[in-house]
Formats: C-alpha cells, sequence, structure tokens
C-alpha cells in the first residue's frame, strides 16, 4: 500500500464544497491556445478535477486530458468523474518531466504551493510547445474583506501546525518568470476577486476536507471541527456566511 498522502480520505467532501473557479479565467486560457488544431492538457495536481469541471467547457471537444495526483483517493474520485481523461497517481514534476510529447497546456490548479515550484517550471518549459502556456490557478479566502474569515485564519493559526495564512504569498510570477522570459516567452497575471454565500455546515463540510483543520483535529481531536462550526455561528446571517475570494490566475507563456 503506498504512502498516505495529504488528501487521502477528504475527496468526497473536497469535491462537493471546494468553491469552483471563475469561467473568465478558463475562456481566457481557451483563448490564448485557440490557435493550436490539436491540444493536449496536463492538469498537474489535479485533485478530483475541480479545474477541469471550467476548462473541458471551455476548450471543447477536441482536447486530450492527462492529469496527475498524488493522492489515490482523489483521483479514484477524478476517474468515475471523467472516465475519458488519462488520470496517473504520483508527483506531478516527474510525471511532466517523462512525457514523450510537446503539450499545448499544463494546468496547476491550487496546487502550485504543494510542489517543487522550481523543479516543477523547468519541467513545464521543456515540456510545452512553442507557444504553449503554464496556467496556474488558485482561490484565496481574503481574510482582509471578512471579519469571520480573519477569525478563521486566527484560529487555525493557533491551532493547526505549521499553517499561517501567508502560505502562498510568494512571488508566482516572479518564478514563473525566470524559466519562461528565457525561451523569448512572458508571464500575464489576472486577479478577480467575488463572494460565496455558503451554508454553515457546508463551511464546516469544506473545512474539514483541508490539511490545515485535519493537522488540528489530529492535535487536538475531532472535536476541534466543534469550534469551527461554533466561530461560523457567530458569524453567520440566518444560518450562512459570506466567504470573499481573491483569485489569482498566472500564464507563463513559451516563446
Amino acid at each position: 500500500m503506498g504512502k498516505k498522502q495529504k488528501f487521502d480520505g477528504l475527496s468526497e467532501d473536497y469535491d462537493q464544497y471546494r468553491p469552483r473557479y471563475p469561467e473568465e479565467f478558463f475562456r481566457k486560457i481557451a483563448a490564448e491556445i485557440s490557435a493550436f488544431p490539436e491540444v493536449t492538457v496536463v492538469d498537474a495536481g489535479a485533485g478530483t478535477g475541480i479545474a477541469l469541471e471550467g476548462l473541458r467547457p471551455a476548450l471543447g471537444e477536441a482536447v486530450g486530458y492527462l492529469a496527475v495526483d498524488v493522492s489515490e483517493d482523489m483521483v479514484d474520485r477524478g476517474r468515475e468523474k471523467f472516465p475519458d481523461v488519462r488520470w496517473t497517481v504520483g508527483a506531478a514534476e516527474p510525471f511532466i518531466e517523462g512525457l514523450d510529447a510537446p503539450v499545448q497546456l499544463v494546468m496547476a490548479a491550487q496546487a502550485y504551493q504543494w510542489m517543487d515550484r522550481p523543479r516543477f517550471v523547468t519541467a513545464c518549459v521543456a515540456a510545452l510547445a512553442p507557444g504553449g502556456l503554464l496556467a496556474v490557478m488558485q482561490n484565496n479566502r481574503d481574510y482582509t474583506l471578512s471579519a469571520f474569515l480573519d477569525a478563521y485564519e486566527t484560529l487555525l493559526e493557533l491551532h493547526s501546525p505549521g499553517y499561517t495564512r501567508r502560505y502562498r504569498d510568494f512571488d508566482v510570477a516572479g518564478e514563473l518568470a525566470s524559466g519562461f522570459d528565457p525561451t523569448g516567452g512572458h508571464v500575464g497575471v489576472s486577479v478577480l476577486t467575488w463572494r460565496r454565500r455558503v451554508d454553515v455546515a457546508d463551511f464546516v463540510r469544506m473545512a474539514a476536507s483541508s490539511t490545515q483543520v485535519r493537522r488540528a483535529a489530529d492535535q487536538e481531536g475531532v472535536g476541534f471541527l466543534d469550534r469551527v462550526r461554533e466561530l461560523c455561528e457567530a458569524h453567520a446571517r440566518d444560518g450562512r456566511l459570506e466567504i470573499a475570494y481573491r483569485s489569482e490566475l498566472f500564464l507563463g507563456h513559451r516563446g
């Protein structure tokens, strides 16, 4: 049996309760690669295929999809949703390094922070066809706009070992540029802010699907979820929370 991964055992709640990505991002990706007569996509750190839900309608039918994730649990769920996608259990970096033909798009949605980032960028630059695209996409809870989210982040920082709300505060655009600029390419950035209304019970289930909450629960017991629920109920209106998001899309264009 393989080594247990971060999201093993979380796939059902992860797939059902995680926020989806802005459709505008997928339209932008589709426009950027529209000149290719044939397209092969690699979804790196694909999870259960949440990003594929938005990408596939935007790209249309004549596209081949490869998806890789370290969690067998997540991949099993992804296969159920998208049986025509070629799924692989494993790390993204060696998978991309081992591709036997150029691809037109690599996508990393909510996964880039988990990777060996310099190795991943180098592998993507080598694997992409000229004019190809690396799309790094992430939904970030915007705790600067919400007293609830600020309090939730503080709760995690106090009880989840090693967690900080700034765990994605690094220069994604600069890291991509270090790989793509030498090819004669460039990096583009798009940002959208939006809000999502969520029932308290659904937010707690979403929280339970996160590694940060799992670490806190491993340390303090399942009662930690009661803390999360109490915090949600203190900030909810009519049983619902308004969650502010800052979504980011970084596009590395290969020259």
